[in-house]
């Protein structure tokens, strides 16, 4: 056990304090696109800046930690209880040791006791798989982002979205014009077509566990995300809304079953400081490979 919450605390530690590569990469990217001398390119200038002193100093990349989001793939037979139990004690260390800010809240009372367990925190998401080793992926996600996240029920008459990929992609992109100045862009899009209320977002949040670069397996959805992402990218937005080619660093679209009474688009919104990291562990719960 001691193994899984050490390997756990630095699951989190390394989350909160570096990007991906991939992720890293983007931004690189955004920083190159952006005109010499635009308040775009000095906000870009910052990002890369704070992103290289959070991994030098093992300090998290922004001040709000956010939400912790466990997704969990085990084998058939194991102690998810346990896992739980381990994955809570690894949030207070973690917290206490400054990998974590004390930002969650008691929602009655707005007591914050410093630990970040309570009710609903951490969450945790546990699936099954035939794999004898257990996968821990883990996303940090900021209140910031997470205010400009959005629900559409299509049809929407107001901007004439209809049914179908069409009007999946309007709705898209009035949520990325919502958004525009908020959430601390440039920014990140996790989406479900379909699903009920619930389930909608909670998919949506998985597509972050995607890489920015890889290509969607099912055709239309891969033409949508990248008709999106180019769209969003050409509104002028920019980093923080403050104009520039740099709106959107990646796209990410599934599609889940619906009733035929409802037609739900959810889409989550991620920051810049896109933290999410995963491993596979070894059999005493020791990091046996990184999956980022």
């Amino acid at each position: 056990m001691n193994a899984l919450r050490n390997s756990l605390i630095e699951i989190i530690r390394r989350t909160s304090a570096e990007v991906p590569d991939d992720v890293n990469r983007a931004i690189l990217a955004g920083l190159e696109a952006e005109k010499a001398g635009t308040i775009a390119e000095s906000a870009m200038k910052i990002i890369e800046r704070n992103i290289a002193l959070a991994k030098q100093k093992s300090q998290p990349l922004c001040q709000d930690t956010g939400s912790v989001l466990f997704y969990v793939g085990t084998p058939v037979g194991f102690d998810q209880i346990m896992f739980e139990e381990t994955a809570r004690e690894a949030v207070r260390l973690a917290t206490k040791s400054g990998f974590l800010r004390q930002n969650s809240v008691d929602s009655l009372t707005g007591v914050n006791d410093g630990t970040n367990v309570g009710p609903g925190a951490p969450s945790l998401h546990f699936h099954q798989h035939r794999e004898p080793h257990v996968e821990v992926r883990l996303v940090l996600k900021g209140g910031g982002c997470e205010n400009v996240g959005a629900q559409y029920s299509l049809p929407n008459e107001k901007l004439k979205a209809n049914r179908d990929l069409d009007g999946c992609r309007r709705v898209i992109l009035d949520a990325v014009l919502q958004a525009q100045g908020k959430g601390c862009g440039p920014g990140i899009l996790g989406v479900c077509i379909g699903g009920d209320r619930a389930t909608g977002y909670d998919f949506s949040k998985r597509q972050f566990l995607r890489l920015l670069h890889d290509r969607n397996p099912e055709p239309e959805l891969d033409q949508l995300e990248q008709e999106i992402l180019k769209t969003a990218n050409e509104l002028g937005i920019g980093p923080m809304g403050f104009g520039g080619k740099t709106t959107l660093l990646g796209v990410k679209i599934g599609a889940a079953n619906r009733v035929p009474a409802s037609f739900f688009v959810s889409v989550s919104y991620m920051c810049w400081a896109y933290r999410r990291q995963g491993a596979k562990l070894g059999t005493e719960g020791d990091i046996a490979q990184w999956l980022y």
